[in-house]
């Protein structure tokens, strides 16, 4: 049988929800806000802004004095990327996927606003699959530590690195590959960049020295270039209603190495696309359509294969 709740009962649990109700709606309603509450508050990345304003001097800080740059495809970075690769000196063409797991994590600082230095410690992993074979074969994949200094004073930015490198290649392309060729690659590097910045435009150099390398045949040397160029921030009117913190920038970039090597042929590679960053964090995303065209800068395949490549990629920073 049923069991019948008194009226007196009901209208008490009425009114004690009401109460509890009541007091919940007040207690979430928000305080008024002042005219400048909603403004985003601006965050300094000195890897992108400058400033000379505030002394800084500490451990771990959340970003760097020299901006990455973002297209190397050995600059240690997050991002996956879909390439139509073709070998330019036999074998068929095919569709490449590569990933890359990386970044600099600064250790220690100090700075008058931007200007100053930097020490750290850079940590990459760079993989790629063969997408047209099945479960997208594991080709190769580098390792990268090392430890990076960076400098900053106005316009002019450096970065020097002492790094180890060791790549290994995938079981499964070993297995399909029956008889290829392998050797140890393996070898410690050190590097440094000499970047200036006008305006909208970045130019950047430098070069490279294998203080050890396997095999020890391989020449030492190499040369470094390229270019950053970053349009004005803007915002949609699509995305305001929505994301109204968020700017969009138009990048295009181009690396170029000569190595020893390769009797100083050069190597390139061409980003262009777009990035996506909210005011007040240092978080970016870029979406980029690539182009590349030289020896293969990934493990044992950058001492004789030359390929060309199309394809499009999606970059994160951190």
């Amino acid at each position: 049988m049923d069991r019948v709740i008194p009226f007196s009962l009901r209208v008490v649990g009425v009114c004690v929800m009401a109460v509890l109700l009541t007091g919940q709606s007040y207690a979430d309603e928000p305080e008024a806000k002042k005219p400048d509450d909603n403004k985003p508050q601006p965050m300094l990345d000195c890897r992108f802004d400058h400033s000379d304003v505030g002394e800084v001097s500490e451990a771990f800080p959340s970003d760097d004095v020299f901006r990455p740059l973002i297209a190397d495809p050995k600059q240690p970075q997050f991002f996956a990327m879909w390439q139509h690769s073709r070998p330019r000196n036999g074998g068929s063409a095919f569709n490449l996927g590569s990933i890359a797991i990386g970044e600099n994590f600064g250790l220690y600082t100090k700075r008058q606003g931007c200007d100053g230095w930097q020490a750290g410690l850079l940590t990459g992993i760079f993989s790629q699959f063969n997408l047209d074979q099945k479960n997208a074969e594991l080709i190769n994949t580098d390792f990268n530590v090392g430890l990076p200094l960076s400098w900053r004073s106005g316009n002019w930015s450096a970065r020097f690195r002492y790094y180890h490198q060791s790549s290994h290649l995938g079981d499964e392309f070993l297995v399909r590959n029956v008889g290829f060729q392998r050797f140890t690659v393996s070898f410690e590097e050190v590097d440094a960049i000499l970047s200036y910045d006008y305006k909208w435009l970045r130019l950047y150099g430098g070069g490279a020295y294998l203080v050890h390398r396997e095999p020890a045949t391989v020449d030492r040397t190499r040369l470094q270039w390229g270019f950053e160029a970053r349009a004005p921030a803007m915002r949609t009117s699509l995305l305001v209603p929505f994301l109204d913190r968020l700017v969009i920038t138009p990048v295009l970039s181009a690396d170029f190495k000569s190595a020893e090597e390769h009797s100083w042929i050069i190597d390139t590679n061409v980003l262009g696309g777009f990035e996506w960053s909210r005011t007040g964090s240092r978080r970016r995303f870029r979406i980029m359509a690539t182009y590349f065209h030289g020896y293969n800068p990934y493990g044992q395949f950058f001492i004789n294969q030359k390929i060309e490549s199309i394809g499009l990629g999606a970059y994160f920073t951190f």
